[in-house]
């Protein structure tokens, strides 16, 4: 009984449980094979992909807090030619449902990565619209609106699309979903900067983003106020150390979570989580 209550449906895709890898600190899976078997993840979302190759910022790209992470990769990714041809027969292969996060300059580019993509044994797209990393003209609404609507006929996989804290989250949530995505990922890190004892940047980019355990009550808010209004699915993301965590987003109303940073700690975070989700539900049973 306790592994039906484990299973989730996110929009059709069904998750043997709602723990999902999330994009950039579990590469592109194989990374991540030699610590546990991936298949027992309910899903698992890969590094970003470009349609060319990024080198990302200049080191140091990461800084420990103790209570959080700062980060500024900068898309550091082989670009789709390469991705697919090293890691495209390996995803298609897995069981885990497997979703690939893209991010495109431009509509042209966005459209080329869809369609290459296409033809792989995956379940959707993460549209990466919230990292720092990206271009500005994403952060208004009218563009993203036009690019969900011009992605939509592309793909009869699932869009989802990951966005940041906003103050006005449910209405922007609301428009993508006119406009045709299948769920939300909320929330990708916060902007931060670091600084040393003399006042200077710690980070090569200067600027990165925060997350980890402090950002979780800022996600679960983001979480609680689109769930609680939309009947788009949520994918909450934030701060999740432990299957505690988890149980608090999906009170929430979330349908599944993803595990970021903890996965830079424990490598076997997930593995963990989900076995105690089990005893949990077990124990309830």
């Amino acid at each position: 009984m306790f592994r039906k209550k484990l299973v989730c449906k996110i929009g059709n895709v069904i998750l043997s449980n709602p723990i999902i890898a999330a994009s950039g600190t579990f590469g592109y899976g194989k990374e991540m094979q030699k610590f546990f078997d991936i298949n027992m993840l309910g899903g698992l979302v890969t590094k970003t992909i470009t349609l060319k190759p990024k080198k990302g910022n200049k080191p140091p790209r990461i800084y420990d807090l103790g209570f959080g992470v700062i980060n500024s990769i900068g898309l550091r990714n082989p670009g789709l030619k390469v991705f697919k041809k090293e890691y495209g027969g390996f995803l298609s292969s897995l069981k885990t449902k497997v979703f690939i996060s893209i991010y495109g300059e431009n509509f042209t580019e966005w459209k080329k990565i869809i369609l290459s993509l296409e033809d792989l044994n995956i379940v959707g797209f993460e549209l990466n619209l919230s990292c720092p990393n990206i271009k500005k003209e994403y952060v208004y609404l009218n563009k993203l609106i036009t690019l969900v609507k011009k992605l939509r006929p592309l793909t009869k996989k699932m869009l989802i699309v990951k966005l940041p804290f906003l103050l006005n989250i449910k209405e922007v949530v609301f428009s993508l979903q006119k406009a045709g995505i299948d769920a939300v990922t909320l929330i990708n890190t916060l902007p931060a900067l670091a600084l040393n004892r003399e006042g200077k940047p710690i980070l090569g980019n200067m600027y990165g983003g925060l997350s980890g355990p402090c950002i979780k009550p800022i996600a679960l808010r983001c979480v609680y106020r689109v769930a609680s209004s939309l009947s788009l699915p949520v994918i909450g993301c934030g701060g999740i150390m432990d299957y505690k965590d988890v149980l608090d987003y999906l009170n929430v109303g979330a349908k599944a979570v993803q595990i970021g940073t903890a996965n830079l700690t424990n490598p076997l975070i997930c593995k963990k989580i989900i076995k105690d989700l089990s005893r949990y539900y077990e124990k309830k049973d």
